[in-house]
């Protein structure tokens, strides 16, 4: 499984509109500009995570997008699979009638099922909130902590 530009860059976007938002739209062109991503292929991947659930969007001059969502709740597989599809490394067309005692099914079986599975467990562990989280650590942008 490769995932696609279209994922990679969403899922970057995400992650920037979490950052920099402050619950607040933000406008496509600021995210595109700090990301180094065309601004009409950021239209092309919120309009699918907008259709999704992930995203709102509010029109006009002040418009912009907003996570419908807490950072919380959305995982990168929530993400991944809004704009890559489904999440799998071999296809799974020949599954209803491949022998099961062929060394295509043993493969299938023991490995193709296994790496999805640790592909889908990984990516359902992680929450936007986690990149944040570490995005914010890594750039010296963790809150202060104040004790009196």
């Amino acid at each position: 499984m490769k995932i696609s530009t279209k994922g990679r860059y969403g899922l970057r976007a995400l992650v920037d509109l979490a950052v920099h938002s402050s619950g607040e739209c933000l406008a496509l062109s600021s995210i595109a500009e700090r990301q180094n991503i065309s601004t009409n292929y950021l239209e092309q991947v919120f309009s699918a995570l907008r259709k999704a659930g992930l995203v709102k969007s509010i029109k006009g001059a002040q418009g912009g997008y907003y996570l419908a969502k807490e950072p919380s709740d959305i995982k990168v597989g929530d993400v991944l699979r809004v704009l890559e599809g489904k999440l799998s490394i071999a296809e799974n067309a020949e599954e209803k009638i491949m022998d099961q005692k062929s060394v295509q099914y043993c493969l299938k079986v023991m490995v193709w099922d296994k790496i999805e599975e640790r592909i889908i467990e990984t990516v359902d562990s992680i929450t936007l909130e986690d990149l944040v989280n570490e995005y914010k650590r890594r750039n010296g942008m963790e809150a202060l902590m104040y004790y009196i």
